[in-house]
């Protein structure tokens, strides 16, 4: 794959200085498999993909996948995008906490936190849109109130079918932080460095282990609400542009349900009349 690889030295992972492959965006996108979704069952909720983007300033591959979520975002509105920056000490976005998955380089971009998304991902649009689906067995809906420097957030998950060793995660993320980014690639004009690039969906904190907090109660025909009240993240630079992700990971590690939500609203749950 096009990446940026990390390497062992010392017992300290650094970032090699070359990539591994040139720029993918003459390539020709296959035939896309034909997918056919069941009809939408009354009570089952709407099932959105996870994408989850390791990317940097510094990664001249990365706005292949930027680029490549874009594309996702025209045919689908049942994705949500987060983005892990890091790979640099440098990194003015970095997140430090701890990833949400081992990465061997710059880029990765996994879907429902388990699948690597095919390289090259601007030609592999429908692997992601198509891990949406019309029926799944929770959903969730999120209430917030942001005010005076403080975070009051629900999230709601109500079920439908019965559910055992499932977790809740929960980002806070931020968009419309201007960076320069470095650009190997043929996007955004091909130029070499994307001068006043806007990063959107950016991870500035996890109100929830990474890998995630234990549910219960989680049988047919109840709803879990989980609170959070906790101050704004010191990293957030504006708060008119945060926005919060929520979902819900089963026992094999891979996103079950997953919803995006603005601040100071309450959401109505994505279920099927």
């Amino acid at each position: 794959m096009k990446k940026i690889k990390l390497h062992l030295f010392a017992l300290v992972v650094i970032l090699a200085s070359s990539c591994s492959k040139d720029d993918n965006a003459s390539v020709t996108s296959p035939t896309p498999i034909a997918f056919v979704d069941e009809a939408p069952v009354s009570g089952k909720f709407t099932k959105n993909v996870l994408i989850e983007d390791y990317t940097g300033t510094w990664c001249g591959w990365c706005p292949r996948v930027a680029y490549s979520i874009g594309k996702v975002e025209e045919v689908t509105t049942r994705s949500v995008a987060v983005a892990f920056h890091g790979g640099s000490s440098t990194e003015p976005m970095k997140y430090t906490g701890t990833l949400a998955a081992t990465i061997a380089g710059y880029p990765t971009a996994m879907l429902n936190r388990t699948t690597e998304w095919n390289y090259p991902e601007n030609a592999n649009i429908t692997q992601a849109k198509n891990l949406s689906r019309n029926n799944v067995g929770l959903g969730l809906a999120m209430n917030s109130t942001v005010t005076g420097g403080n975070i009051n957030l629900d999230v709601n998950i109500k079920f439908v079918d019965n559910y055992t060793n499932v977790k809740l995660v929960v980002y806070a993320l931020e968009d419309n932080l201007i960076y320069d980014q470095t650009n190997y690639t043929s996007f955004y004009g091909g130029v070499s460095t994307i001068a006043g690039f806007r990063h959107d969906n950016v991870v500035r904190q996890v109100f929830t282990s990474v890998t995630g907090d234990a549910l219960t109660g989680t049988t047919a025909n109840q709803t879990v609400t989980k609170n959070f009240t906790v101050s704004v993240p010191s990293n957030i630079t504006n708060v008119v542009n945060m926005h919060f992700v929520a979902f819900v990971i089963g026992a094999d590690g891979a996103a079950i349900n997953v919803r995006k939500s603005a601040t100071n609203i309450n959401q109505p749950f994505e279920q099927n009349p």
